[in-house]
Formats: C-alpha cells, structure tokens, sequence
C-alpha cells in the first residue's frame, strides 16, 4: 500500500474511531447532565489534572518511542509493557496515600475515596498501552474503534443506571473504570500480542533515553492543561468548575476530535518521511490547512449559536456555562496546530528541544494564571485565548525552522481561512440577533445559522478558491 493510500486509509478510520467514540460519550454526557448536578461534574474537574498526570507518568512517553521507532522487536514491547504496569502501581500507591491531603487543599472529603478508586484505571490501562501502541503505529485504527464503541456504551448505560438510582458522583467514577476494563480486556484479545517476560536493559535505555523527555514534556503539558480546573477549583465555587469543564468538554467535541484524530495519523505518517523536509513541508502545510478550515467553521459558528445550543442539550440550569464556552471557542482554534505542530519535533527526534519549549510556555502560563486571578474567571479565560496564540507562535517558530516552513509563511498560509470564517460568523451572529433571535424557538435558531454560515462560508471559499477547498476535493472526494 502506497504512503498516500494508507495515510487516507488511516485517516479515514481515526476519524471514524474519534468522531463515534466521542459522539457516543457527548450523548451520554447530555443524559448525565440532566440528572447530575454541575458540582458533581466539578467534582470530578477537581481531580482531572492528577488523573492527567498519573496517565502521563504511567506512560513516560515509552509508547511514542516505539511508535517511532524503525521495525521494533519483541523485546522492545516487552521492556515497555512492564515498564508501564510496574509504573502504574507506584503512581496509584502515590495518590493513594496522597488523597486526603489532596482532598484537604480543596476542602472536599469525598475526594479521598473517589481518588482511590478512580484511579485504579491507571493500572487497568497500563495492561493495553503496548497493544495501543502497536495498533496505532500499524495505522488500525479500525480494531481500535472496534475495541472501544462497545467499551464506551456498555459503561456508558452502567453510569446511566447509576445516575438515575441516585448515585451522583460515583456514577462518573464506575462509568470509568468500566470503559477502562471493557477496553483492556478487547484490546488483549484483538491485539493478539502477547508480553514474554523478557526485560532488555538495553532497549530500555534506548526507549528511555526519547522518552523520559516526553514524560517531563507532556507532566508540564498535562498540569498546566488543567491548571484552570485546580485555580478554579480552589479560588471559585465547584459549581463554577462544573460549569467550566461542561463548557470546556463541548468545544473539545470539534476541537480534540480533529486534533486527537490527526495526530494518531501524522505522527506514524510523518515519521514515515522524516528524512525527507521538501515533503514533509508539503503534507505538513496541506494538513495544518485542512485542519484550520473545518476547526475555524465549526468553532465560529458554535459561538453564535451557544446559548440555544446550551439549553436544547443541558436545559436551563447549564446557560452560566454559555459565555466560558463561547470564550474558550476562540482560544480553541489555535489547539489542533499548536498541538500537531509538535510532532515535526517528535518525528526529527527532538525531544530535547520539545522540553525546553514546555518549559517556556508554562512559565509564560504561571505569569498569566497569577496575573489574571484578581480579574476572576474571566480574566483566566481571556488569558486562555491569548496563551493559545502565543504557544503557536513559539511551536511553529521551531518546527518551522526544521522544514523549511518559517512562521511568516505559515501565517500568510492561514490567514484566508480566519479571516472567511470570522466574517462569516459576524454575518451569522448579526442576522440571528437582529432577525430570527426574538422570533423563533431555540431549535429553529440552531438550525437556521447552521445552515446560512456554512452556505455562505463553503461558497465563499469555493469563489476564493482557497486551497484548502482543493486538497479536500482531491484527497477526500478524489476529483
């Protein structure tokens, strides 16, 4: 199979794999939140960012260097998948006798024993990430989808259940660790590898020596992704937490979807022709376009309609969340390239260089959190957009360097497509405030700026013939 056809192949079924699974899970999250509380769900934001670190500790950034790595061996799996099981044990004992101190900083008891169970996912998990690995360097994202729709509904219909019973906030808690076991146990029997008990020194320190970088990358990028839940958390109600990863986990419906699906697939694809930089420009520059022309659409057009869009889905009780939503649809533009801007540096064996950047950014991070906090939630949401533009200006910067791709040219690149966007979300935002808002239901609402922004915006880059209109007839329509 050629690059290109299995590059399409993969991409094709890592959207298919992302977009169901995450449908699916906003589904059940719109029955959820009808019959959970918000400080249920901020409940759960308040223990997000140590889940996010167990995760990143458990992993060590091992299973990214075996995806790079040129036709690893059975001892290279092997290595890796005691690695991680063995890591997975140490961090759960970690947060486990750390859970009450964790629970005193935010002045909720019941985290103690939500912390100890919920996280025993973190040894669950660390039996299938090898088998994770190895699936996704080989671009099958078609067992993956296959191992985790059913995983994701039958937990899912556990947590219903439990909601309704009346179980609150541990309805969320069994809903994960089912997912987890469901998955786990499928992916051993689909996967068909097996560890054999070796453990080679040497491979470790190989894997190691790429990884741990990762590791410390990607705790710096992990604490600081949900720094905002532990600010708010401590300085703000819970409400307002729930009411902020509500909003949060409806932009990242559109946003995390294309950016998690791309980079499953441009990180395996781009290893594939590292050595060559013209090429790597070439199908670097034609994804961060396709990727900026659907992002912008979506999350423009989000922005417009939130407010009925909030109250059809979540009901009344959840409009606080509107404003949070529409602020962080701004800055969530900038996520998907920032995010697989990286994996230029990942795939020329840059760790180094990917560490000291994190560095840079978390610290430009912590100067606006402390900034921002007298401002209130807002000052930290308006911060959230200006650190998303600023950590694209310092990704691109780098990795542009390394194919030839300076930032200058990027930006020349993609400012058509902001520029179509948000002129045809003033033209829908207006429209609906002047003419359908005081006269139509929530629903028609909805469906009327819908339809007249991605009209005018498709047609718009169609008589502009923006390229990125082209590379999607040709590589997705094939004409």
């Amino acid at each position: 199979m050629s690059l290109k056809k299995k590059a399409l192949t993969g991409i094709a079924w890592s959207f298919a794999q992302q977009f169901s699974v995450q449908f699916i899970s906003f589904f059940v999250s719109i029955i959820l939140a009808r019959l959970l509380l918000p400080a249920e769900f901020g409940l759960i934001g308040l223990i997000a960012v140590f889940i996010a670190v167990g995760n990143t500790l458990m992993n060590g950034g091992l299973t990214t260097s075996l995806i790079r790595t040129q036709d690893p061996e059975q001892k290279d799996y092997s290595t890796v998948f005691f690695i991680n099981l063995t890591g997975s044990v140490i961090v759960y004992l970690c947060l486990y006798f750390s859970a009450p101190f964790i629970a005193l900083f935010f002045k909720q008891k019941i985290l103690t024993e939500i912390i100890r169970l919920y996280t025993l996912s973190f040894i669950i998990n660390a039996f299938a990430g090898v088998q994770t690995a190895r699936l996704t360097k080989a671009m099958d994202f078609k067992t993956q989808m296959a191992v985790q729709i059913p995983s994701l509904i039958l937990g899912a219909a556990l947590g219903i259940i439990l909601a309704y019973k009346g179980y609150g906030v541990w309805s969320l808690v069994w809903m994960n660790l089912a997912q987890s076991a469901l998955s786990a146990i499928q992916l051993w029997f689909y996967s068909g590898w097996r560890p054999d008990f070796s453990f080679d020194k040497a491979r470790f320190r190989y894997h190691f020596g790429f990884g741990y970088k990762l590791m410390l990358s990607g705790l710096l990028d992990t604490i600081f992704s949900n720094i905002y839940n532990i600010v708010i958390g401590k300085f703000f109600s819970v409400a307002q937490l729930g009411f902020y990863t509500r909003a949060l986990s409806v932009r990242q419906l559109p946003v995390q979807n294309i950016s998690t699906a791309l980079n499953k697939v441009t990180f395996p694809l781009f290893s594939g022709i590292q050595r060559d930089d013209a090429r790597l420009k070439s199908v670097y520059k034609r994804l961060m376009q396709q990727v900026l022309f659907w992002v912008s659409a979506i999350l423009v057009c989000l922005f417009v309609i939130a407010e009925p869009f909030f109250r059809v889905l979540f009901t009344e009780k959840w409009l606080p969340a509107v404003p949070y939503f529409q602020l962080l649809c701004v800055g969530g533009i900038m996520y998907p390239l920032q995010s697989y801007n990286l994996n230029i540096l990942h795939v020329k064996g840059r760790s180094d260089l990917f560490l000291r950047l994190e560095i840079i950014k978390k610290t430009i991070v912590v100067i606006g959190i402390a900034c921002a906090i007298p401002f209130g939630i807002y000052g930290l949401l308006y911060f959230q957009i200006l650190s998303s533009f600023i950590a694209y200006f310092i990704n691109s910067w780098y990795s542009g360097r390394m194919i030839n791709y300076p930032l200058k040219e990027q930006i020349a690149d993609i400012l058509p497509i902001f520029t179509i966007a948000i002129m045809v979300g003033g033209a829908a935002w207006l429209l609906d405030y002047w003419l359908v808002s005081h006269h139509a239901g929530d629903l028609f609402r909805i469906a009327f700026v819908l339809s007249f922004y991605f009209i005018l915006h498709l047609g718009l880059s169609i008589i502009l013939k923006l390229p990125s209109i082209a590379d999607f007839k040709q590589l997705v329509l094939k004409r």
